[in-house]
């Protein structure tokens, strides 16, 4: 990659430069302090603004998904970053934004360098993987804080059994599934449901 050097009397004018810039940009991958991901890349934003690096350095993007936990038996959705340790930018890289990059806090580096020791963009295809948009990612589950054990009482809470209760006989922690006993005209009988049909009592 050639680093553009940017001197005084350069021929191209400033609106024509910034256009350049903007249709030059790529993606990259910062590597940045896990857990600390979203606060470094507003901080970014806000760098960019302040400086008015605008036309090298566009979008800062976090990917993040909506996961669902079950705490006390009640579902509860929280973000959750889909890369952790890494932060995704839009950049046209120059010596300024290089160095800005580079020496931001809390930013150790580029995820891939090329072997002249450039940092390496991502393909489109990757880069259409990686930042898809967020309604077409799969809300997963994460392992319940309080998993469900034999005995518990709980109420159906999702499908055509909704609001039965039943006694759980059975946890299969590995697919997230329980049997639970409920009585349907009277007579026991038992239901295969996810952790997520079910609330404790």
């Amino acid at each position: 990659m050639h680093l553009e050097r940017e001197g005084i009397g350069h021929e191209v004018g400033v609106t024509e430069r910034q256009q350049d810039c903007r249709g030059g940009r790529q993606w990259y991958v910062l590597r940045a302090r896990s857990g600390m991901e979203r606060k470094i890349a507003e901080q970014l934003k806000t760098e960019v603004s302040r400086l008015n690096y605008g036309e090298l350095i566009g979008e800062v993007l976090v990917p993040v998904e909506k996961v669902y936990q079950l705490r006390n038996g009640k579902k509860v959705s929280k973000e959750r970053v889909i890369y952790s340790g890494y932060v995704f930018v839009e950049a046209y890289l120059d010596e300024r934004s290089l160095d800005f990059l580079l020496n931001f806090p809390d930013v150790y580096g580029f995820l891939s360098m090329a072997r002249n020791g450039d940092p390496s963009p991502l393909r489109e295809q990757e880069a259409n993987r990686m930042l898809g948009r967020m309604d077409e990612l799969a809300s997963e589950l994460e392992l319940p804080v309080e998993p469900f054990q034999v005995g518990d009482l709980v109420r159906v809470v999702d499908g055509p059994f909704n609001t039965f209760t039943g006694v759980v006989s059975e946890v299969n922690e590995e697919r997230k599934k329980l049997t639970v006993m409920v009585k349907i005209f009277e007579r026991k009988t038992p239901l295969e449901l996810s952790y997520m049909q079910v609330e404790k009592e």
